[in-house]
């Protein structure tokens, strides 16, 4: 933004003093021209609006359709379940609902409440909310930064950017001039808002506030990106549609026919609504919501959390998961896993108890971190002293054995720390940096204990050395030495140096990551990282867990800015590794993929991840690390911020959605075959073989318990992990899914009319109830024998089972529902025909399977 420009010339950029600041007078008159420094407030919507949005949906109308229908057959009942249902549904809405409010509402939280400014020549602490482009602010450690500041001077400054940039480590600043157009992370010159100064002090000019800041924009992302629909919403708002068409064609069609045969119009107006009623299953958005609910439940216990019901069907159609690297990926620790002494790279597990003793105590004394019950200090050195002790040394015993008697602390631009300690009466100095640095200065190698010359031989191995530790994406400390010093000078102390080693870290990948990315690829699922690191280091780390196999997988924001949409988005399809990346990238990214016709999950946990987490088919947040902003934009929160749950979450999802479409064909079919066996009889000049209270009896006992009982069925979880995702352009009838209904409604419409044939309409109301039952049992799996299921696994169908046979009994036995329903009492012998007659469906059930079982045969022969 201004990284490029000298002090002067940004003094002159923004009309300000570098000694004197502002004045409070033209202070006063920028707040009025550029407003305050706040993020904009999210569109308020009132209670009224967020009740709209969630009525105004197909399903929901056909439901108001369905209460006004049993309001004119005065079936008061019912009207009130089926307004309770939608009730529900809304209130469940409108609390889930808000996501784009409730993130910048945590981004506001995050601005900085004050700031200390330079104004008229007097540093003063205001409101940060007051600051202006051009105010000169101060900062030092604990600060959190009020605004964008392109910064003059520092001493020792370091920011964690983390929840911006996504670089896990703090970031030493300076005020060099930089080149133009550096992305967010590597502009070491400026500090963000909202980022938090770790150690040192320094002082600059604000150059962006509110809105303009780099967070303002990722604010600003967050508002214009819309909340898309999950492929349920659409799909249940495609049937309500369809729906709502076949009720009105029914009612239509059959007071038509009747007017044509000359019937009794109200009767057939009646039968009309009674057969429109049918053909909507008033229960599935209450089955719906329920079983999309209790996921929700288990789903905790699995340290998912769902903040919106829908995404967790979205989860088993997702063909792409977006990982943020640092503490999702990987365990957010740094730790050494190779040394370097003595001509050989080791294997920490490799190093022998106490070896290497001028290295690592050179490692332990030069080095500022504590490890207590808090750790404190830079991430690098805590590596260093965990590794000091899993050897068997004790960094405190060396500090009091060795203790420090001058420093010259670690400098950003130089890249080096050196410590000199008194060693008996002589002194030793330690010098601990970048690589390239060290060795430079060293004129002298340790080699198993004895010191020789530095050859070009010796630095020829060396640099060979750490440039295969660099392959690995280890990240390197030298460490070098000096003894009998005697000048305390910056440069006697760093000259004629004796090599020691070198130590290469690394943030470890998670243990269960590379088992969880290997589960997805055999789910059909790409797992693709996004990181703000260097393409080297994300690269070894994508390679270690499976996420790519060759370097022509990985490209860098600043490559995808070169890049246009249209190249881009053909390259997305061999993409596994994004570095460098910005939240504009991060957005651009889930868009390529979305492009490409996949369903994306994106995982995050700071600021800069919530307009992806927005823009993202399911987003998904760290719970133990994540910002608020990163949860509230989010639909799932992990609770342990480990990449192997979203594969658990997942497989929940996929099963989930298995037993929606279950509880749908099942409906369906069963209304179906109520709305045949009306249509046929009419069509045929047959008499009414059942009335409007026996259709909507059966509705009861057929649309609620054995439709929940299948949404809460257990699935066989490995069989649903090994199949591909599904399409998500596939809709809730493809692999059959019509024919099946219709198969099994015209198979109950002709056993019902069947029955009716043989004894009237007891007969009818009675196989049209009870084999809905039977066929509920046979949908728990349509390619698995009956006698093959384990059915005591689901004792919540066997409960609906025999409550809806004893309901059914209840209207043909019990005196009172025998006179309100119109019923006939029916023997012992009539039961047992009519049960024979009813399990006709799941006789059906096991013939269909035969041409399976044959072809299995014939694959294994």
């Amino acid at each position: 933004m201004y990284e490029n420009l000298t002090h002067k010339e940004l003094c002159e950029a923004f009309h300000t003093d570098e000694k004197n600041g502002l004045t409070e007078k033209e202070a006063q008159n920028r707040l009025l021209r550029d407003g305050s420094n706040t993020l904009k407030k999210a569109k308020e919507q009132t209670v009224w609006d967020r009740i709209q949005n969630q009525i105004n949906d197909p399903m929901i109308f056909i439901l108001f359709l369905a209460a006004s229908i049993s309001m004119l057959l005065r079936e008061y009942s019912d009207t009130g379940i089926i307004l309770l249902v939608i009730a529900l549904n809304t209130t469940v809405g409108v609390i889930q609902e808000g996501k784009a409010r409730k993130a910048l509402e945590a981004l506001k939280k995050m601005t900085a409440p004050s700031a200390v400014v330079k104004r008229d020549g007097i540093y003063q602490r205001i409101a940060a909310d007051k600051l202006v482009k051009g105010d000169v602010v101060k900062l030092k450690a604990g600060n959190q930064v009020p605004a964008d500041i392109r910064l003059l001077e520092v001493q020792e400054l370091a920011a964690n950017e983390s929840a911006l940039t996504g670089e896990s480590l703090p970031v030493m600043k300076s005020c060099e001039v930089l080149k133009k157009g550096l992305p967010v992370a590597e502009r070491k010159n400026t500090a963000y808002m909202s980022t938090e100064i770790r150690k040192g002090s320094g002082e600059g000019i604000v150059v962006a506030t509110g809105m303009d800041t780099e967070l303002g924009k990722i604010a600003g992302m967050i508002e214009d990106t819309k909340q898309e629909m999950t492929p349920l919403q659409k799909r249940l708002g495609d049937l309500g549609k369809i729906l709502s068409i076949v009720a009105v064609a029914l009612c239509a069609g059959l007071f038509f026919i009747g007017v044509i045969q000359h019937r009794n119009l109200l009767q057939m107006l009646l039968l009309a609504i009674s057969l429109a009623v049918a053909a909507i299953p008033e229960g599935l958005p209450a089955v719906v919501t329920i079983v999309l609910a209790l996921g929700v439940a288990r789903m905790v216990k699995i340290n998912a959390i769902i903040r919106r019901l829908p995404a967790v069907e979205t989860l088993g159609s997702v063909g792409v998961v977006c990982s943020d690297k640092t503490g999702t990926l990987t365990e957010n620790k740094m730790t050494v896993t190779k040394i370097y002494a003595d001509e050989k790279i080791l294997p920490v597990s490799a190093v022998r108890k106490r070896e290497f003793p001028k290295l690592m105590e050179g490692f332990l004394l030069c080095n500022n971190s504590i490890l207590g019950k808090q750790e404190i200090g830079d991430a690098t050195e805590l590596a260093l002293l965990h590794t000091g002790r899993n050897m068997g040394y004790d960094e405190k015993r060396l500090q009091q054995q060795y203790p420090r008697t001058f420093e010259i602390p670690f400098n950003s631009e130089k890249k080096y720390m050196v410590s000199v300690h008194k060693d008996g009466n002589h002194e030793t100095a330690y010098i601990k940096g970048a690589c390239d640095y060290i060795l430079n200065q060293c004129t002298y190698v340790e080699n198993h204990g004895k010191i020789k010359p530095m050859t070009s031989m010796e630095k020829m191995k060396i640099r060979r050395a750490m440039e295969d530790m660099a392959k690995e994406g280890l990240r390197i400390l030298a460490l070098a030495y000096k003894e009998r010093t005697i000048s305390k000078t910056e440069k006697a102390l760093t000259e004629g140096l004796v090599f020691a080693g070198m130590a290469g870290m690394i943030d470890p990948p998670r243990k269960e990551a590379a088992t969880s990315v290997k589960a997805l690829k055999r789910a059909g699922v790409q797992v693709a990282m996004i990181t703000g690191d260097y393409k080297d280091t994300a690269f070894s780390i994508a390679k270690k867990i499976g996420i790519a196999d060759c370097p022509e997988q990985c490209i860098t924001g600043q490559e995808m800015d070169e890049m246009s949409e249209a190249a881009l988005q053909k390259k997305m399809k061999n993409l596994r590794v994004f570095a460098r990346v910005t939240p504009a990238h991060k957005v651009r990214i889930v868009k390529g993929f979305q492009d490409n016709g996949q369903i994306v999950a994106m995982t995050g946990d700071g600021v800069n991840d919530a307009p992806s987490l927005q823009k993202a088919d399911i987003g998904i947040a760290m719970g133990e690390n994540g910002t608020d902003a990163a949860k509230n934009a989010a639909d799932m929160v992990l609770s342990d911020d480990n990449f192997s749950t979203i594969e658990k979450a997942m497989e929940e999802g996929r099963g989930i959605y298995v037993n929606i479409k279950k509880s749908i064909l099942f409906l369906l079919s069963s209304n179906f075959g109520e709305i045949i066996t009306m249509f046929a009889a009419v069509l045929f000049q047959l008499p009414t073989p059942l009335k409007a209270s026996h259709i909507l009896w059966v509705n009861l006992i057929t649309d609620s318990l054995p439709a929940l009982a299948l949404g809460i069925d257990k699935n066989d979880a490995k069989a649903l992990m090994r199949k591909k995702p599904r399409n998500p352009h596939e809709g809730l009838f493809a692999h059959g899914g019509w024919s099946f209904t219709v198969f099994y409604g015209v198979l109950i419409a002709v056993i019902t009319l069947c029955a009716f044939y043989l004894g009237g309409q007891t007969y009818a109301f009675t196989v049209l109830g009870v084999s809905q039952l039977f066929h509920a049992i046979g949908m728990r799996d349509r390619d698995k024998s009956v006698f093959r299921m384990k059915h005591l696994e689901n004792p919540f169908m066997l409960g609906a089972f025999f409550l809806g046979l004893g309901l059914q009994l209840m209207v043909t036995e019990i005196p009172y529902f025998v006179q309100l329903f119109g019923t006939a009492r029916l023997s012992l012998q009539e039961w047992c025909l009519l049960l024979g007659i009813s399990a006709i469906p799941l006789v059906a059930h096991e013939l269909l399977l035969i041409p399976n079982r044959v072809l299995g045969m014939r694959k294994k022969q």
